[in-house]
């Protein structure tokens, strides 16, 4: 089979002998889907691997230049917040100039900042590296699947898309183990590099196997609709970031959400009125699409909601390593690997929302089972849990996706990949800040009266109650010079109010979960239609997508 982008023809594969181009083949290297898969693979594994491992990496960059937590907190925050800006405008950086063009620029550029940050002298050099990965970062993303949706036509695009989630799966449950050897090994600085020859193995096969693909009409570039984005994206992101030291109620917390809302009416206003918009908003009409993305949203929201603090139940309470915790949450990922193929086979047969809302409904499942989860509860009361996330995980990742960027025209595919990076982004800061805050809150409510019934003294629980911020990250505030039995109440009071927020938390993210499922029906792709009515009419459908 063939596949052809007519937006370039004329200019590839020419036959000198013939006034008519050549179509690439699969039996060539040039464009073949199956090697542009595992291509976009290399560029989605080294961006996933440089986030997860940078939590390994943290405490010892902060030995290194003696940082303090806020500085930690912004190695891993900059990141985050400059790639969710910018994660849609790379998308459309990519349909105006290239996907390719901009895929392969995003990989130098990740792979060059990530050499530069392993030879940084302070930690503010690495705060501002980490912002450039970032955005180079953000060409890569959005791009790998606008480059899918090129490469593969009609249905074919979701088994490639559920090996993109399985790459994706992959890159986050090795990030742990690898970066933790290392670290061990080496040094924090060998995490940075480990990026080096994924880049350059990206690079050569990219340039040789990658076809380039534009939207077929260049038109006058946005710049209004850019900067409006990205400032109401920046003021929101930031806003709940800084939202757990600022506090929830804070003016200053409200006021940099508030203004990012305002930023964000603006922007649709200007979308809806210019010639030639960023994101069209006719995209989130079409219903597959505004519902798959709120749906990434709220199974990203439950996953950060679960990764984050099921960590520091496993490393705090349970007094494991990094890398010991993260070979813990191995049956998370490694099923979340695995079940991207097994959600792209359930679109094909039933749709995109039947493999969301299974997923979510399983997701939701474990995650109210982890609200019994105690103090002293064995390792057999978390894997089952974490199997059924990764389960769930994957198949709602693989149908929502195939349903945003299958939905739209190639001419939109960077803008729709863009939208479903965001969405996930999105979805992690939102799960992170208000899972953690919910956390926050119970533990300070419950703090006291947990360390009295554990047989902390009065006066000594009652200013210990102070100590929710260290508590509710599972660990015990002892003073210096506690006697042996007071510290063993005071690790056994802070434990039990660790796991009352955790239980709360637990319930909010399965809650959030049984929203998404309730959402999944509304995700009815129009070529699921198509292919409904061919199949009573017993006749075939030769391309679905629209």
């Amino acid at each position: 089979m063939a596949f052809y982008d007519k937006s370039e023809e004329g200019t590839e594969m020419a036959d000198p002998a013939s006034p008519t181009p050549m179509k690439p083949t699969t039996s060539t290297l040039f464009a073949n889907p199956w090697l542009t898969l595992i291509t976009v693979a290399l560029g989605v594994i080294m961006v996933g691997i440089d986030g997860s491992v940078v939590a390994v990496a943290n405490p010892y960059i902060g030995r290194d230049f003696h940082a303090s937590l806020a500085n930690l907190q912004w190695v891993t925050n900059s990141y985050l917040l400059v790639i969710a800006v910018t994660l849609i405008l790379g998308g459309k950086l990519g349909d105006r100039y290239g996907r390719r063009k901009m895929f392969l620029i995003g990989v130098v550029g990740f792979a060059l900042s990530s050499l530069a940050i392993g030879f940084a002298g302070n930690i503010y050099t690495v705060i501002g590296l980490r912002c450039v990965q970032g955005l180079f970062g953000a060409l890569i993303m959005p791009n790998t699947l606008a480059l899918l949706k090129a490469a593969f036509p009609g249905d074919a695009l979701n088994r490639a898309v559920g090996l993109w989630v399985s790459a994706s799966a992959a890159a986050t449950a090795a990030g742990p183990v690898v970066g933790g050897i290392l670290v061990q090994h080496y040094s924090w600085r060998a995490v940075f590099f480990l990026n080096i020859p994924v880049g350059i193995a990206t690079l050569i096969i990219g340039m040789v196997v990658l076809k380039e693909s534009r939207e077929s009409v260049i038109e006058r570039f946005d710049l209004p609709g850019v900067i409006t984005l990205a400032a109401g994206l920046s003021a929101i992101v930031y806003g709940l970031v800084k939202a757990q030291s600022w506090g929830w109620g804070a003016t200053s917390t409200w006021l940099l959400v508030g203004v990012g809302v305002v930023l964000l009416v603006v922007f649709v206003v200007i979308e809806n009125r210019v010639s030639a918009p960023m994101v069209p908003m006719e995209i989130f009409r079409i219903r597959a699409v505004s519902a798959s993305t709120v749906i990434v949203l709220l199974n990203f929201f439950a996953l950060f909601g679960v990764l984050f603090f099921v960590s520091l139940y496993l490393q705090s309470v349970h007094g494991y390593s990094p890398i010991a915790a993260g070979v813990r949450l191995m049956p998370l990922t490694i099923t979340f690997a695995f079940s991207g193929p097994i959600g792209s086979r359930m679109v094909e047969r039933f749709g995109a929302w039947v493999p969301i809302t299974v997923g979510l409904l399983v997701t939701s499942v474990a995650l109210f089972a982890l609200t019994t989860l105690q103090v002293d509860s064995s390792y057999s009361h978390l894997w089952p849990e974490f199997i059924l996330i990764g389960l769930g995980i994957g198949f709602v990742v693989t149908a929502a996706t195939d349903s945003i960027v299958g939905e739209v025209s190639e001419d939109e595919a960077g803008v729709a990949g863009g939208i479903q990076t965001t969405a996930i982004q999105l979805g992690g800061v939102l799960g992170t800040a208000i899972c953690g805050s919910i956390l926050f809150t119970s533990v300070a409510r419950v703090l006291h009266g947990d360390l009295t019934a554990s047989g902390v003294p009065g006066a000594l629980a009652q200013h210990l109650a102070t100590q929710g911020t260290t508590v509710s990250q599972g660990l015990a505030p002892i003073p210096g010079g506690t006697s042996p039995r007071i510290a063993a109440a005071i690790t056994e009071g802070s434990h039990a109010a660790f796991m009352t927020g955790l239980h709360t938390t637990m319930f909010v993210a399965g809650f959030v979960a049984l929203v998404g499922a309730a959402l999944g029906p509304l995700v009815r792709p129009k070529r699921d239609a198509v292919r409904a009515e061919a199949e009573l009419l017993h006749e075939p459908v030769a391309s679905a997508s629209t």
